[in-house]
């Protein structure tokens, strides 16, 4: 069983950054593929950003490249997404996922992933 928890979430300024952080336990975190998702209220949740086990290989949605950054240390069992330029339309709950597969597949959609946290509130104003 994989647990996760999210936090870093907050009150920014459009213009402004901040950093998540994703603390996972779980001996075997090194081969998960770790992912971003972000929920507003009345909208789906949606894609934000994935990261590999190795290499690391990224991806993003298109709505946040060149904006947010998504890394990891496996040392510390914790992946990261900074945050940067963030504008009124990023507010969401923000979640961290986890998909044990091990297939190297950086998935896009939430049903590919196994574990979730229980979310972060990011609220950015204009």
């Amino acid at each position: 069983q994989v647990q996760l928890v999210e936090s870093g979430g907050g009150l920014v300024q459009a213009g402004g950054s901040l950093r998540l952080s994703c603390a996972a336990s779980g001996r075997a975190f090194s081969w998960y593929t770790m992912g971003w998702f972000r929920q507003a209220p009345g909208k789906e949740r949606e894609f934000v950003a994935a990261i590999s086990w190795s290499a690391p290989t990224t991806n993003y949605a298109d709505s946040v490249k060149g904006r947010f950054t998504i890394s990891r240390d496996n040392a510390k069992n914790t992946v990261y997404l900074q945050m940067n330029s963030l504008k009124p339309e990023d507010t969401a709950v923000y979640y961290c996922a986890a998909d044990d597969r091990r297939l190297g597949i950086l998935h896009t959609t939430p049903e590919n992933y196994d574990y979730w946290g229980q979310g972060t509130q990011v609220t950015v104003s204009s």
